[in-house]
C-alpha cells in the first residue's frame, strides 16, 4: 500500500524529494516503490523533467484509481485504529496563511493533546485552489470562504473584519473611518485570495474601482511593503495580530468582512481522524478566537 501512497504523493508535489521528505523515506526507497508499482501494471506511470515530475499518459489513466485505492485503504486503517481504540491518522487539512498562523496552531496543538497519534498535514493555499484540492481529494477539508464553496458542504465558523492598513504618518492614519472612496485613490496592495476577492468586491459594490499596483499571496509582504511606504492595503484583521511591524490599522467607513468556514465534500466520507478534528474545531472554536471576532459556532 506505500507504494500507491508515494505514487499519490509524488503527483501531489511534483517532485520524487518533497514526496520523500512528507513520507519519512528516502528518496531512493520512494524511486524503488515507484518501480516496484510500474512493473506490478508493466506501465510507465511518470516521466522526470528538468522542471520536476509529470504523468505519463498511461498515468493519467491510473492516477484516478491509485488515488480512490489509496484512499480508500486510508479510510478503512482509520476505522481499524478507531475499532482498536488506537485513534491513530492523519488529517490533510487546506488552508490560508492568516488562519495557519494565527487559528490552527492553537487547535492543533490541544486536539493533539487529545490524540496524539493523528497527524496533521498543512497545505496553503486560496480560494480558487483550496476548493480544486477538496475536491480532488488531495486534502480532506479546507477553511475556505462560502461564497467559494460552490458544489461543496461549508460550516461558517468566524467572521472576520477588514482593516485599512496605512503606514504610521499617512495622511489618513488618525481618521475614526476611512472611505472606501479614498483608499480607491491610494496605491493599493492586495492579498491575491484566489478567483474572489473580498476587498474588490467591497470597491465595485460601493461603486468604485480601486488603484491595484500589487497582487501579493503573502501577508507579511504586504504588512512590509506598506511600512516602507509603497502603499496602502485593506486586511483582515486576523492577519494584523501580533504583527511587528509600523503601521496603522483603521476601519474603513463601510464594513468589509470575510466568513470562513470549513469545506469538504462529503461528510460520511471523510476519514474518522478528520471527522474528529472538524468536531473538536466546531466546538471550540471560540475560546481561541479574540474578543473582535465573532465566532459562528
Amino acid at each position: 500500500m506505500t507504494r500507491y501512497t508515494a505514487f499519490c504523493k509524488i503527483v501531489e508535489y511534483g517532485s520524487f524529494t518533497r514526496a520523500a521528505e512528507a513520507l519519512g523515506y528516502t528518496q531512493a526507497a520512494v524511486s524503488q516503490m515507484i518501480r516496484s508499482l510500474e512493473n506490478e501494471f508493466s506501465l510507465r506511470l511518470l516521466i522526470r523533467t528538468r522542471s520536476g515530475v509529470r504523468l505519463t499518459r498511461e498515468g493519467e489513466q491510473m492516477y484516478p484509481l491509485i488515488r480512490k485505492f489509496a484512499a480508500a485503504y486510508r479510510e478503512m486503517a482509520d476505522r481499524a485504529g478507531e475499532i482498536n481504540g488506537l485513534d491513530s491518522g492523519e488529517i490533510r487539512i487546506g488552508t490560508f496563511s492568516s488562519m495557519s498562523q494565527h487559528l490552527l496552531p492553537g487547535l492543533m496543538s490541544d486536539f493533539s493533546r487529545i490524540y496524539p497519534k493523528i497527524n496533521f498535514v498543512l497545505s496553503q493555499g486560496d480560494n480558487t485552489t483550496l476548493p480544486e484540492w477538496i475536491n480532488s481529494g488531495i486534502i480532506d477539508f479546507g477553511f475556505v470562504y462560502p461564497e467559494a464553496s460552490s458544489g461543496l458542504v461549508n460550516r461558517p465558523i468566524v467572521k472576520d473584519v477588514y482593516l485599512a492598513v496605512l503606514p504610521e504618518g499617512h495622511q489618513y492614519a488618525k481618521m475614526e473611518a476611512v472611505p472606501l472612496a479614498l483608499m480607491a485613490k491610494e496605491p493599493l496592495i492586495i492579498v491575491d485570495e484566489g478567483g474572489i476577492n473580498t476587498v474588490l468586491r467591497a470597491f465595485s459594490a460601493a461603486g468604485l474601482t480601486a488603484r491595484i499596483n500589487f497582487r501579493i499571496h503573502d501577508d507579511y509582504t504586504i504588512l512590509s511593503m506598506v511600512e516602507k511606504g509603497i502603499g496602502v492595503s485593506i486586511l483582515p484583521s486576523m492577519i494584523l495580530d501580533r504583527a511587528p511591524y509600523r503601521i496603522k490599522a483603521v476601519p474603513t467607513d463601510v464594513p468589509v468582512t470575510r466568513t470562513v468556514g470549513i469545506a469538504y465534500r462529503d461528510y460520511d466520507m471523510l476519514p474518522m481522524a478528520a471527522k474528529k478534528f472538524i468536531k473538536f474545531v466546531s466546538d471550540n472554536i471560540g475560546s481561541y478566537l479574540p474578543e473582535k471576532y465573532i465566532c459562528l459556532k
